[in-house]
């Protein structure tokens, strides 16, 4: 299993957002790039990017920062966040990015997608599929940074692009997003067992090396964490340690 290190930005700032709320943000850094350089120095292959501001509004006012960090790291970069048109994404593909990750356009227009996955392949597209779990125990769907419910269960858009050569999903529990409760592991173990031909990214809640191991054990290709690391909960030692037992 990868771990993917992860850099939220607000404001041109390194940020976690607590379950998802942008009233409720706890600043890291006014110098992303730094953080960047950091993450690249853990035994990884990978960082995960996403601007927060772009997720909520469309408009990517982070994006000389986002080209920075993936000038900088020497790390496959996937950057989420405001990538809504085949110019944005083809343009992040033309600057550093390895592959773009799409959220509430994948849920919203499908077909546009599903296009893309068909012309610049499966492994340039990721997924974003951001739940809040209802009282029927039903993963549903939210957008626009999480702000708006979708109307959908996780389970229909999943099918909709089943056959349509998507091979990245990074799925985040929004009410384990940034509150290191743990990741929903029952979730995941769920959607392994419906997909099995997908490359999972476990996103929210991981605390520790820990949680890492049970993702693991569940099957999980890979396991995006960003507090934790910032707060030193997980090292850089244990990373390494994690990437030689992986």
């Amino acid at each position: 299993m990868k771990i993917i290190p992860a850099i939220d930005l607000k404001d041109g700032k390194c940020v976690r957002l607590f379950k998802g709320d942008f009233e409720q943000t706890t600043e890291y850094s006014n110098d992303p790039a730094a953080i960047g350089r950091r993450f690249s120095a853990l035994d990884v292959d990978d960082l995960h990017i996403v601007d927060l501001d772009g997720a909520r509004s469309g408009n990517q006012q982070n994006a000389a920062i986002v080209a920075e960090i993936a000038r900088e790291s020497g790390l496959e970069v996937q950057l989420g966040g405001g990538i809504r048109s085949r110019e944005k994404l083809v343009r992040w593909l033309e600057n550093g990015v390895t592959r773009c990750v799409v959220g509430s356009v994948a849920i919203n227009e499908p077909g546009q997608v599903k296009e893309w996955i068909a012309e610049f392949g499966g492994d340039a597209v990721v997924l974003a599929l951001d739940v809040k779990i209802d009282e029927a125990g039903t993963p549903r769907l939210t957008t626009h940074g999480w702000t708006e419910d979708s109307g959908l269960s996780l389970w229909d858009c999943l099918d909709t692009y089943s056959d349509a050569g998507a091979i990245h999903v990074l799925c985040t529990d929004v009410a384990r997003d940034g509150a290191m409760s743990g990741p929903n592991f029952e979730l995941y173990a769920e959607i392994l067992q419906r997909y099995h031909a997908l490359q999972l990214q476990a996103s929210g809640g991981v605390r520790n090396l820990d949680d890492l191991e049970m993702l693991r054990e569940l099957g999980l290709p890979a396991a995006i964490t960003g507090r934790a690391l910032l707060d030193g909960e997980i090292t850089e030692a244990e990373v390494a340690t994690f990437r030689r037992d992986a």
